[in-house]
């Protein structure tokens, strides 16, 4: 009978299951484009998750500046000349700790090559 006890316990006293841990990195990021258009995508890192279309890359992305947005730096690429404002943001958590980040970029291109592809979405 003592075989069974300890299961038995676990299972009504649900003492044995770990608590689930939230990401300890999770971000909403948006885009305002000059024509009009407003884009908005959770990312989640440690685990990589979220419906950013490239959270894995993104996730890299922040990894190798741990965190900081304002030290992303994509591989330098040619973008045309053209106007067209981008305003991103993202607000979250990166490794627990409270981020809020704004800028703007000259156009989408540019957004998406400086940003390392955090705000191509």
């Amino acid at each position: 009978m003592a075989f069974f006890e300890p299961i038995g316990t676990c299972m009504l006293a649900l003492a044995c299951l770990a608590p689930v841990q939230p990401a300890d990195s999770t971000f909403q990021l948006t885009s305002h484009h000059a024509n009009g258009r407003i884009g908005s995508v959770s990312l989640t890192c440690h685990p990589t998750g979220g419906s950013h279309p490239g959270r894995a890359k993104a996730c890299a992305s922040l990894s190798k500046v741990d965190g900081k947005f304002d030290r992303l730096r994509g591989e330098p690429r040619a973008c045309t000349l053209e106007y067209s404002p981008v305003d991103v943001s993202a607000v979250g958590k990166w490794r627990g700790e409270p981020v809020i980040f704004r800028t703007s970029y000259a156009n989408p291109c540019v957004a998406d090559a400086d940003s390392d592809g955090v705000f191509t979405f």
